[in-house]
């Protein structure tokens, strides 16, 4: 492990349903033990609907756009500014609200497996529901 500046546009992105994302750090890329981040776009339409983190701690924090996210049952829309705070266990999903693509930093704690685990929980109730 080193310390070493992440330039977005020397970062590999990775491609995923919701949109994109790239690593700031994480075990594979920095070697981060107890961290692991990363830069996402959010695309129109899309969501990382319900799910937990068993054994993490995770902080949102939204830099461009609108995103409804909900911790638990409760929903918010949250704005370029706004953020959260999810202890390990909690059930929570983010889905772009807006027109565009929001941009968000969202950072683990501690690493776990590749830098985050996630369970889905979208097929269980109350949350299969939440949304319909």
């Amino acid at each position: 492990m080193r310390s070493q500046f992440r330039i977005r546009e020397e970062v590999a992105t990775d491609q995923a349903p919701w949109g994109q994302s790239r690593w700031l750090s994480h075990p594979a890329s920095t070697g981060a033990r107890q961290v692991a981040a990363l830069d996402a776009d959010l695309a129109p339409g899309q969501g990382h609907s319900f799910h937990k983190h068993p054994d993490q701690e995770e902080v949102l924090c939204v830099i461009d756009g609108e995103i409804e996210q909900w911790i638990d049952r409760e929903k918010r829309i949250l704005r370029a500014g706004d953020g959260m705070f999810i202890a390990p266990g909690t059930v929570h999903a983010t889905f772009n609200a807006g027109g565009k693509a929001a941009r968000l930093l969202v950072i683990f704690s501690p690493c776990v497996g590749d830098g985050f685990e996630a369970v889905d929980m979208s097929g269980e109730a109350p949350w299969r529901e939440l949304r319909a």
